[in-house]
C-alpha cells in the first residue's frame, strides 16, 4: 500500500458512521449486505448513508455490487489487511511493543509483524 491510499482510507475511517459501517460489513464477508439495511443499522437517513457508503468506496475499503434493484455493499477485507499492515510494518517498522500491544503476537510467537501480516 502507498502513503496516499493509506491516508485516504484513514481519513474515509474517521469518521463515526463510516467506522460502523466498516465495523457491520467486514463480517459478512463477501455476501455483504444492502444498503437499506446498513442504513437501519448504523441509524442514517438514505442521502447521508449514500455519501459515507461512497467516502468509504472512493478510498477503496468498500465495493459495491448490483443484485436486482438492490446494491449490496461488502467490505474489502484484503485493502483492510494492507492498511493494518502498512500501519505496522512501513509506518512502525515492524516495532515489537507496537504489534504487542495491538495484541499480535506473529507467527512465531515474538510480535513479527513483518512475518504475520500480508496486503
Amino acid at each position: 500500500m502507498r502513503e496516499a491510499q493509506a491516508l485516504a482510507a484513514l481519513a474515509a475511517l474517521a469518521h463515526e458512521t463510516r467506522l460502523q459501517i466498516v465495523r457491520l460489513l467486514v463480517p459478512h464477508g463477501r455476501d455483504g449486505l444492502p444498503a437499506g439495511e446498513i442504513g437501519g443499522k448504523v441509524d442514517c437517513s438514505a442521502s447521508r448513508l449514500s455519501f459515507h457508503l461512497s467516502a468509504l468506496e472512493q478510498a477503496g475499503l468498500i465495493v459495491a455490487r448490483r443484485d436486482g434493484r438492490r446494491v449490496i455493499y461488502s467490505a474489502r477485507r484484503r485493502k483492510m489487511g494492507s492498511l493494518i499492515g502498512y500501519l505496522l510494518n512501513d509506518c512502525c517498522n515492524g516495532d515489537e511493543t507496537v504489534c504487542n500491544t495491538c495484541g499480535f503476537d506473529g507467527p512465531n510467537g515474538r510480535g513479527d509483524c513483518r512475518a504475520g501480516i500480508h496486503g
